[in-house]
């Protein structure tokens, strides 16, 4: 029933076509606000690094309570997506990214105006749960508003890109803003861009949703895999300070076993599945969520290394260290640019492996840093070759991912996209700071923090060769599903036009 549902709206597109209806004119100017509301969710999720410290001392928040500003937003949007990702494809998609830009834009608010850390942590969480709703709502309307081939792989390159670059603008807008307007500006940055957002969705974006299933919702599903992620986010999280084999982490890791094992079973037995379990045996969307989880995992491990080299062993403030980041911020614009050529013309397995390639071999010269060393030395060729695959690596994954599934799933699938996403910028941070306390201990001396430094490094040497590894073997072109039932509709509807222009059948299909 699926295919014939398949075919017949390839068929609609081909007598839309017939009748002078191309697709969406609004589509460029959708795709830009589209990419600024995904590079501002990006941003958020890593901009408060630099300005931790000041919020500590300003807050008067312990070191471990200032973690959590950092890891209330992580928990709430990686433990919400796939829940906020079928919401889209059953309540509409831009109805969810207006509901969730609105929440974003109060709860950015409340975090600028905080006026303690608890209220902070609160409005954080608020703040996840926006994203949540925002940024599968958004992948999902790009897909559906650009037609398969060339406009649609430029546009989620697009996409892909900008979000490499709000990852590491993260360190340059947020280490210039606390050093000059004071912290409560990383937040209140997104008051007028959400402003903006809202004043030109409604007029950009179409309204799309899933038709092929009923509006029902899948109550265990969605309570077993938030409930799952939160748990598996939660103890990634808490790894670097309480230890990977501590209770704490084991029991968290142990719930999320359980819980994500009881979603499994859920959805074998649903009829109306929160997450079809199909898309899984597709070995791009597989291999492309995979890439995107490790990108993420080398680029927020480097960028916490970075930043605690610069500032623990260097002494730079948070101004003049979001300063220094330029370069690696300007690479990738210039690796994402590349990129998006390179995929149509290579394909999404070249880009990806020359993009591990580049951040494997960016971390190595990082790994090098000495504890007497300088910016010009140590830093600014590693951040350059760093900059080229974080920009370019995106592209080719999501594009991989995306590629593979079918319309009616975008929002889902975008989704568990970001899901992989957020988990890997959680697990790299997580596991690149239990390497360096586990190296350097609790030690603020330059000598012995510089070694659990390069430490901290050599792992995102690793992330990067184990990446390259997965892309050689899971990204290699397949003949999709999508694929053939787009071959065969194709030749239905060469068909039906065929017998469409012979009388006595031309009048009447125009007519209809």
């Amino acid at each position: 029933m699926t295919d014939i549902r398949h075919a017949e709206s390839l068929v609609s597109l081909e007598c839309r076509s017939a009748r002078g209806e191309g697709p969406d004119p609004r589509r460029w100017k959708a795709l830009i606000l589209l990419c600024v509301a995904n590079f501002m969710i990006i941003l958020d999720a890593q901009i408060v690094i630099l300005a931790l410290p000041s919020i500590e001392r300003h807050l008067r928040m312990t070191v471990g309570a200032g973690q959590w500003v950092l890891s209330a937003y992580l928990l709430a949007f990686g433990g919400l997506l796939l829940l906020g990702g079928r919401l889209a494809d059953l309540r509409g998609r831009r109805r969810m990214f207006m509901i969730g830009t609105t929440l974003f834009l109060m709860s950015s608010l409340l975090c600028g105006l905080a006026w303690s850390g608890e209220a902070l942590i609160a409005a954080r969480v608020l703040q996840g749960v926006s994203a949540a709703m925002m940024a599968p709502a958004a992948l999902a309307t790009l897909m559906t508003m650009f037609p398969h081939g060339a406009e649609r792989t430029k546009a989620l390159a697009c996409w892909s890109g900008v979000g490499g670059l709000g990852a590491t603008a993260a360190l340059l807008i947020g280490g210039t803003l606390t050093g000059t307007l004071g912290w409560g500006w990383i937040f209140l940055l997104n008051v007028p861009v959400a402003v903006g957002l809202l004043a030109f969705a409604p007029k950009l974006l179409a309204e799309t949703r899933d038709s092929h299933r009923a509006h029902s919702y899948d109550v265990g599903g969605a309570l077993t895999i938030t409930l799952g992620l939160l748990s598996f986010i939660g103890a990634i999280v808490e790894a670097p300070t309480h230890g990977w084999v501590s209770w704490p982490v084991l029991g968290l890791l142990a719930a999320a076993s359980i819980l994500i094992g009881a979603f499994v079973t859920i959805e074998r037995r649903s009829a109306a599945p929160l997450v079809p379990l199909a898309m899984f045996r597709s070995r791009l969307f597989v291999g492309g969520c995979l890439t995107i989880a490790l990108i993420t995992m080398i680029a927020w491990g480097t960028g916490f290394t970075v930043s605690e080299y610069a500032q623990s062993v260097l002494g730079y403030s948070p101004l003049r260290f979001g300063l220094a980041t330029t370069a690696l911020t300007v690479m990738t614009i210039v690796g994402a640019y590349t990129a998006q050529a390179a995929v149509t013309k290579f394909g999404t397995r070249v880009v990806a492996a020359a993009s591990m390639v580049l951040m494997g071999s960016g971390a190595f010269l990082l790994s090098q840093v000495s504890v007497h060393g300088s910016y010009v030395k140590d830093l600014f060729p590693g951040l350059l070759i760093l900059g080229l695959g974080i920009g370019g690596g995106p592209v080719a994954g999501i594009t991989a991912a995306m590629s593979s599934i079918k319309e009616h799933e975008a929002g889902v699938a975008s989704g568990i996209n970001t899901a992989f996403f957020q988990i890997g910028a959680a697990l790299g941070t997580a596991i690149v700071a239990g390497v360096i306390i586990s190296e350097a201990g609790q030690s603020t001396r330059p000598t012995v923090l510089t070694g659990g430094i390069q430490a901290g490094f050599t792992v995102s040497v690793a992330l990067a060769i184990v990446g390259f590894v997965v892309v050689v073997i899971l990204l290699r072109r397949e003949v999709s599903r999508n694929d053939t039932l787009g071959r065969e509709s194709t030749e239905q509807s060469a068909s039906l036009r065929s017998k469409i222009t012979d009388p006595p059948y031309a009048t009447s299909t125009v007519r209809s």
